[in-house]
C-alpha cells in the first residue's frame, strides 16, 4: 500500500539528502574559517643517507650528503635560514666562496652559486655580516634580510698585509660577543731553526719570526683597512692554529695547534719512529691576552704529560721545561691536523653534547712508517667552559680505508665544522669536495 507519493524507504533518503543540504552550508563555513588561519606545515626533518654517506656514527645518528665536488672546502658556515658558505682553498672558475641553498628541503643542496675571487680558510657570520679571509686579509660582506649577501662584488677590507710565505699560511678567523676578530698567523716554519727542517740546523734563539707570525692578533671586526699597525699580538707561542672558535661559557678563545715535525729524521739518537708519528701532542688551548704556547722552544708530551724542550733548543726528549708557558686544556696523539674547532650549542643532538667540543681532524703526512691517522671528527665533553671528560671518535669513515700511507690515499679529509639552525653539524671535506650534513633522530 502506497502512503503519499514516495515509498516510505524513498523517504529515507530524502531526509538523508535533506539533512546533509542543511549540514554542508556550516561545513563550507568551518572550512572557509580554517582557510583564513592556515596551519603552517612542519619543516621536513632531513633523511640520512641508507649507508649514513660512508660514515660511522654513534646509536641515533646519521648523515647525508648535503653537497658534492664544491672544490677543496675549507671552513664554512650556515646563516639563520640554512644558507650553506663554503671557503675554497683556491677559487674554481674565478669564484672562492660557495653558496648551497636546500630550496625543496630534503636535507640537500639543490641550488649553488659562488663569488669572491680571493682563496683561503676562515669564514664566519656574526651579527649581520659575512666574514672571510685570504692567506694575507681579511673581508667582510653585508647579509640582507633574507641573510644572503647583499653586494658580492665590494665587500669591506678589514685587514690587509698579514705575512704569507707558504708554509702554514691559512689565516683562520673567529670572532667574540664584544666587537673583537681573532686571527690566526702560522709559523712559516717547524721549530724556527736557522735553516728550517735541516738536520743539525740550530733553533733561533730568539726566534725572529714571533714578531708577525706563530700566534693569534686581535682586530675590530667594525673597522676598515687594519693590519700589524693598528693590530694587537693576542697570544705567542702557538706554531700554526687553524681551528678556532669562540667558546660562551667560558668567554674565552680556544684553539687547536698544530704540533711540530721531524723529531726522528732530525735527531734518531733521541726519537725513535714510533715516538715521532706520536710526538708531539695536538694540544687544546684555553687562550687569554698574553698567552704564551712556548713555540718553538718547546712541545707538550702527552706520555710523560709534560712541556719538553725542544731538541733544537737543548733538550734530550726528557728535560721538563721550567719557563713558565700555558698548560693545554686537552691533548690528543701527534700529527693528526686538528683544522676545525666548533662548539656546539643546538637542541638537537642529545644534552650530553651541548656546550661540548667537535674537532676535525684532516690527518696528516708525518706519521710514516706509522700509518697514516686522523680523518675523523673527535668530541670533547664540556662542563662549565672546561674539558669535562676524555676525548672521543664521534664520526670516522672519511677515509674510505682504514690503512692510509700517505694522505692523499684517502678518499676524503674532513676540514671545517658548522652548525646549522636546527642543530645538525656540518663537516666540509677539502680532498673531493664534499659536504656532510650530521643529524640525530632517536
Amino acid at each position: 500500500m502506497k502512503t503519499g507519493l514516495w515509498p516510505m524507504r524513498s523517504d529515507k533518503r530524502v531526509f538523508r539528502t535533506v539533512a546533509l543540504g542543511l549540514l554542508l552550508p556550516s561545513a563550507m563555513l568551518v572550512l572557509h574559517s580554517c582557510n583564513n588561519n592556515p596551519v603552517k606545515e612542519t619543516p621536513k626533518e632531513p633523511a640520512a643517507d641508507t649507508s649514513n654517506a660512508g660514515l660511522e656514527l654513534p646509536q641515533g645518528f646519521g648523515a647525508l650528503r648535503f653537497a658534492d665536488s664544491t672544490g677543496n672546502a675549507r671552513h664554512l658556515t650556515v646563516s639563520q635560514n640554512g644558507v650553506v658558505y663554503v671557503k675554497l682553498e683556491n677559487p674554481v672558475n674565478g669564484n672562492a666562496i660557495v653558496v648551497l641553498k636546500d630550496k625543496n628541503g630534503d636535507g640537500r643542496a639543490d641550488e649553488r652559486s659562488a663569488f669572491a675571487p680571493f682563496g683561503g680558510t676562515g669564514i664566519a657570520i656574526k651579527d649581520g655580516y659575512l666574514y672571510a679571509s685570504s692567506n694575507t686579509s681579511v673581508f667582510r660582506y653585508k647579509l640582507n634580510d633574507q641573510q644572503e649577501v647583499a653586494d658580492p662584488q665590494h665587500p669591506d677590507t678589514l685587514v690587509s698585509g698579514l705575512i704569507d710565505r707558504g708554509q702554514h699560511n691559512s689565516k683562520s678567523i673567529a670572532l667574540d660577543n664584544n666587537g673583537n676578530l681573532y686571527v690566526n698567523i702560522g709559523a712559516p716554519s717547524n721549530a724556527c731553526q736557522e735553516k728550517d727542517r735541516t738536520k743539525g740546523s740550530p733553533g733561533m734563539q730568539p726566534c725572529p719570526l714571533l714578531d708577525s707570525a706563530g700566534g693569534i692578533w686581535i682586530f675590530k671586526a667594525n673597522e676598515l683597512n687594519q693590519g700589524y699597525h693598528n693590530g694587537k699580538r693576542y697570544a705567542t707561542g702557538l706554531r700554526n692554529v687553524v681551528g678556532l672558535d669562540w667558546n660562551n661559557q667560558a668567554n674565552a678563545l680556544f684553539v687547536m695547534q698544530h704540533g711540530r715535525d721531524n723529531l726522528h729524521d732530525f735527531f734518531p739518537e733521541l726519537y725513535d719512529a714510533k715516538q715521532s708519528a706520536e710526538l708531539p701532542a695536538e694540544t687544546m688551548y684555553k687562550l687569554h691576552e698574553g698567552f704564551n704556547g712556548g713555540w718553538p722552544y718547546i712541545y707538550y708530551d702527552q706520555v710523560q704529560q709534560k712541556k719538553i724542550v725542544c731538541p733544537e733548543y737543548g733538550g734530550d726528549g726528557k728535560k721538563a721545561v721550567t719557563d713558565k708557558y700555558d698548560d693545554p686544556v686537552a691533548t690528543f696523539p701527534g700529527h693528526l691536523a686538528p683544522n676545525a674547532l666548533l662548539f656546539y650549542t643546538g637542541s638537537m643532538f642529545p644534552e650530553r653534547y651541548k656546550n661540548g667540543a667537535f674537532i676535525a681532524f684532516h690527518g696528516s703526512w708525518n706519521r710514516a712508517p706509522e700509518p697514516q691517522q686522523g680523518f675523523f671528527v673527535a668530541f670533547v665533553p664540556f662542563k662549565d667552559g672546561a674539558p669535562s671528560g676524555k676525548w672521543e671518535v664521534f664520526a670516522k669513515g672519511f677515509a674510505g680505508k682504514e690503512n692510509i700511507a700517505a694522505p692523499g690515499d684517502a678518499a676524503h679529509r674532513p676540514c671545517g665544522l658548522a652548525q646549522g639552525p636546527d642543530g645538525s653539524l656540518y663537516v666540509s671535506d677539502d680532498k673531493m669536495g664534499t659536504i656532510y650534513r650530521i643529524v640525530y633522530k632517536p
